[in-house]
């Protein structure tokens, strides 16, 4: 019985069982590789072959340094190489990282890097990206159009394709095996029950502070995923909500074993699981000149309230908000009253509509409250309804020519540029939706917009502005759909769509790019949220704006008075002032000095910020005040405060480390390595015929390469992207061929990518990226390593650069005069990922024996390359088959040698996890919760076996695995040396060196 294990990217994960006497079971021993000649020009053939394995070999768990950064569709920003450094960096047995970048840096840009980085050391095979709705087509344009890296997207259209391409009932995972989809739609029925037999090599959650609250069906899926995956990154520009619990669930999926007692611990000790930065970071704002504009300031533009709006503001201070502390409201709730507050400085339309909405509840039966005197609280009502009655009426006096910041808001508008003619684009937010639809109404018309087209009478009521034909869009939360706002953003973001206005809510303020074509932002109502307010302002003050963003807020001011400040003994006027134009100045001075708001207050969900000021306001504190006593919250919340405001509980300040892969077509790989790799297999792939015939393959002057694909890489190309294979055709119809149009050229492909966000046909570009992860790569590496069986190996011939090798080893250079062997070793750890992977070269056999790491500098000093020689039959086949053995005896000696250097390096990494999972459950099984729950020390011990048996699986686990590649002969060898006989098999078997097939 042969029990194995597999460890290429084919199997790797899947363990068999081989019977002797029922399977037929070749073994693969390295010392008995047949040589093969290869007559192909330039020795293409056998160079192809080996840059091809390089390619599919994954890197080692020790090589912690970035392969792939500078092959990437972006600018080469330092900071946003440190998410995949520190996921990569082995403080943790897995790659797992919450990214928690304030609002802005490049969060999508930076899962990218990871996740290509993890496809590179095969981690990254089977990839899950969840995200919200509104976000998930602009996630999957960033991953293919950037990194070249595709994802299924399974919403409404993607479940449409699942339903025509696979069998009823199959698991949707098992098909498509990277995907992006909703949170919403993944935890429903059709998905759900998928997930528990479901694994993934990496997964991906955005916004992943909405699933923090337990017992919810967001955290339970967010648990589910944590555990059927081996990386996982978590994104949060946001990651808590000030509740040291809420922090500590989303450390605890991505590391069980990393907090013992949810309610004390210091997230000084979390540092290699999360990282944190704001624009203000010095690293930051190095890597951010000339490619972010700096922010503008925010400017208050003034609306002094006209007489109407004054009386509803007396009327208001009068009875509902009174102005004497000791009196009370006529409101039985004031929460409620403060609302109504709100509702009117956003404007009459919300005022009018929370007024009718309040009246209607108030006319409903009295349901009974425990603790509460039922006729004390109907008596309460009974005033309520009758003041409820006099504010409809003073309110329902207003009209749009009564409102002062309709009119400030239309003289702002004229001033930025806004109008007939005019490319100026400006979002503006509400809170309020009849404030969103009204504006929507009242503005075009006042700017100059003349209607473009009849509107069929359901339009008419519903949305009046659609006659403006496109001018104007708007979108919020209540009545947009998830296709209609995906619609929105992506016309606002193309400069040849009609829309200059966008009215919004705050369903717009999280994960949207408003930034592409707009830099001017106005909110007509303000927040009571410092935090609603900067991730507003983010939508447009993002990486990639190229223009100062521009910020305005209406501030409705007026001369009635109400309290006296305790501290000056001047009045507070009861209008935008009261807390609006304090919150706006506060988040300007805290993005200046601080790089972000969310830590000002101590409360870091929206929501509960505005509700804690509002609560303040009724027990009479400033906003001042509030903000003060709020931000001095001692605990595990002044311990989260930290974590908001610094740079990471990690600093990095040092490079970011880059792989060595030696590589056989440019020095250190990069984007020519890379194009020159295609270009050579495709003449390969293609050959005796020419590509240009094959696969009418034309280049173009301007650096694009187009072709039609052929069935096999077809196949491969449906795991595009729907609607980008559809736009670009690139599959075939029954009327015409399907054609790819590539580029290598990151300057094309930029362009290109930008043309295609300015222009209303299609935001895909139409020209794709290729970086090194691109599928078009995949299928000539998987072309190029057929030209093989894997225990044979091409012999090249040579003419060593001696220069060159006395710079790298004096002794090289004679050593280079014979023949060199270029082997691969491999050491694995139980789940058959490299844990050691050594490039060597084989010099001196048979009487001076040396092993060298062959790297770029060796194939260099080899002349291994495009301009070799090449020489069809080897000279001393016969003599370099017979030193095979010897080559591979001495590669095995070399790696047997460093086998306990090797062991020392990685348990240097895993023995510290080690004693910290001991230490967890130490402290884990004397906490409150496990003293009085026995369930909670099973679980703790449990959780402790769970990652101990982890960090055994990843040390090294059997003997290496050794593969001959290639033999280089020297260019001057000659017949005279060649043996009369040489032994067909000299070598013995070595169980360490061999494999199953």
């Amino acid at each position: 019985m042969v029990e194995v294990t597999g460890v290429s990217s084919l199997v790797r994960g899947t363990d068999a069982v081989f019977y002797e006497k029922l399977d037929h079971i070749e073994p693969l021993d390295p010392d008995r590789t047949r040589l093969v000649p290869d007559s192909s020009p330039n020795h293409r053939k056998a160079r192809l072959y080996l840059e091809a394995v390089i390619r599919k070999t994954a890197l080692s768990q020790t090589e912690q340094g970035l392969a792939l950064a500078d092959n990437f569709l972006m600018d080469q920003q330092t900071h946003q190489l440190r998410p995949a450094q520190l996921a990569l960096s082995m403080e943790n047995p897995q790659p797992r990282v919450l990214v928690a970048d304030v609002v802005g840096l490049g969060k999508t840009l930076e899962i990218g890097i990871i996740l290509a980085e993890l496809i590179r050391r095969g981690r990254g095979e089977r990839i899950l990206v969840v995200t919200p709705a509104h976000v998930l087509e602009q996630f999957q344009r960033e991953l293919w159009t950037r990194f070249s890296i595709p994802l299924v997207r399974l919403d409404s259209t993607g479940i449409q394709r699942i339903q025509q391409d696979i069998p009823a009932g199959r698991n949707p995972f098992a098909y498509f095996k990277r995907a992006i989809i909703s949170v919403d739609t993944l935890k429903s029925d059709v998905y759900a029950h998928h997930l528990e037999n479901t694994e993934w090599d990496a997964v991906v959650i955005d916004e992943s502070h909405n699933l923090v609250n337990k017992g919810t069906k967001n955290n339970t899926l967010a648990r589910l995923l944590a555990r059927r995956t081996d990386a996982l990154v978590l994104a949060s520009a946001t990651p808590h909500n000030g509740e040291g619990e809420s922090f500590a669930e989303l450390i605890g999926m991505l590391d069980e074993a990393a907090i013992a007692d949810h309610s004390a611990y210091d997230v000084k000790d979390l540092g290699h699981l999360y990282i944190r930065r704001t624009k203000t970071d010095p690293e930051v704002r190095d890597s951010l000149k000339g490619v972010w504009a700096d922010r503008g300031p925010s400017q208050p533009v003034i609306a002094k309230a006209t007489a109407k709006e004054t009386a509803v503001l007396e009327e208001l201070a009068a009875r509902w908000i009174p102005r004497d502390r000791a009196a009370s409201s006529v409101c039985v709730d004031p929460m409620v009253a403060y609302n109504l507050l709100k509702a009117f400085l956003s404007s009459h339309r919300a005022l009018q509509d929370s007024v009718e909405a309040r009246a209607k509840t108030l006319a409903k039966p009295l349901k009974g409250r425990k603790g509460q005197d039922p006729a004390k609280l109907e008596a309460a009502r009974r005033i309520e309804r009758e003041a409820i009655l006099d504010l409809a009426r003073v309110a329902g006096d207003l009209g749009s020519d009564d409102s002062s910041k309709l009119d400030a808001l239309v003289e702002a508008l004229k001033e930025i540029g806004v109008g007939p003619g005019s490319d100026t684009r400006v979002v503006v937010f509400s809170e309020r939706v009849p404030t969103l639809k009204w504006l929507a109404e009242a503005v075009p018309a006042r700017l100059g917009f003349r209607p473009a087209k009849q509107l069929e009478q359901g339009e008419k009521k519903t949305k009046p502005w659609k006659a403006y034909g496109g001018v104007v869009e708007v979108m919020h939360g209540d009545a947009t759909g998830e296709d209609e706002q995906k619609r929105i953003v992506e016309d606002f973001g193309l400069r040849t769509t009609p829309v200059r206005l966008l009215f919004t809510g705050d369903v717009a303020s999280e994960g949207v790019n408003l930034h592409q074509q707009c830099h001017q932002l106005i909110h007509y109502d303000l927040p009571w949220s410092l935090i609603r307010i900067e991730q507003r302002n983010g939508r447009i003050d993002r990486y990639g704006q190229e223009k100062k963003p521009q910020f305005r807020a209406l501030v409705l001011t007026s001369d009635v008075e109400w309290r006296t400040d305790d501290e000056t003994g001047e009045p507070l006027p009861l209008d935008d002032r009261l807390v609006g134009a304090k919150l706006l100045a506060r988040e300007e001075e805290a993005h200046r000095i601080e790089g972000t708001a969310e830590a000002v207050t101590g409360i870091y969900r929206a929501k509960e910020e505005d509700d804690r000021l509002t609560r303040d306001l009724i027990a009479g504190r400033t906003v001042e005040e509030s903000i003060k006593q709020s931000s001095t919250g001692g605990g595990v919340k002044a311990v989260l405060g930290r974590l908001m405001g610094n740079v990471g509980a990690k600093k990095k300040t040092d490079d970011v480390p880059r792989a060595t892969v030696p590589s056989l077509f440019g020095t250190g790989g990069g984007t020519d390595a890379t194009s020159g790799y295609f270009d050579e297999a495709l003449r390969q792939v293609c050959h005796p015929i020419s590509p240009d015939i094959a696969l009418k393959l034309r280049r173009e002057k301007d650096g694009t390469i187009a072709f039609e694909p052929p069935s096999d890489l077809l196949h491969r190309l449906k795991a595009l992207p729907k609607s980008y294979l559809t736009e670009q055709q690139i599959l075939p119809t029954a009327n015409k061929e399907g054609r790819i149009r590539l580029t290598f050229d990151k300057g094309l492909a930029a362009k290109r990518l930008k043309v295609a966000r300015e222009d209303s046909a299609s935001q895909w570009p139409n020209v794709s990226y290729v970086s090194d992860v691109h599928p078009v790569l995949d299928w000539v590496t998987d072309k190029a390593l057929a030209a093989l069986r894997h225990d044979e190996a091409f012999v090249l011939a040579f003419d060593p650069d001696h220069d060159k090798a006395a710079d790298i080893d004096p002794e090289l250079a004679a050593a280079l005069d014979g023949p060199v062997y270029l082997l691969q070793g491999i050491y694995s750890n139980k789940a058959g990922r490299p844990t050691v992977v050594e490039w060597m070269a084989v010099t001196g056999l048979p009487d001076a024996p040396r092993v060298h790491r062959f790297d770029d500098a060796f194939l260099a000093a080899c002349r291994v390359g495009p301009s070799m020689p090449g020489r069809a039959t080897p000279v001393n086949l016969g003599l370099l088959q017979s030193r095979v053995p010897d080559a591979v005896a001495e590669a095995r000696r070399f790696l047997t040698d460093r086998e306990g250097a090797y062991a020392r390096e990685i348990d240097a990494v895993l023995a510290p996890y080690e004693k910290r999972v001991t230490e967890w459950q130490q402290t884990a099984l004397f906490t409150p919760a496990a003293r009085r729950s026995s369930k909670v020390k099973q679980d703790v011990d449990l959780t402790a076996s769970r990652r101990k048996t982890l960090v055994r699986s990843l040390r090294t686990s059997g003997a290496p695995l050794l593969r001959l590649l290639a033999v280089l002969e020297p260019l001057a060898a000659t017949s005279a040396s060649r043996p009369t006989a040489v032994p067909a098999e000299t070598a013995t078997p070595d169980a360490g060196g061999t494999t199953a097939r």
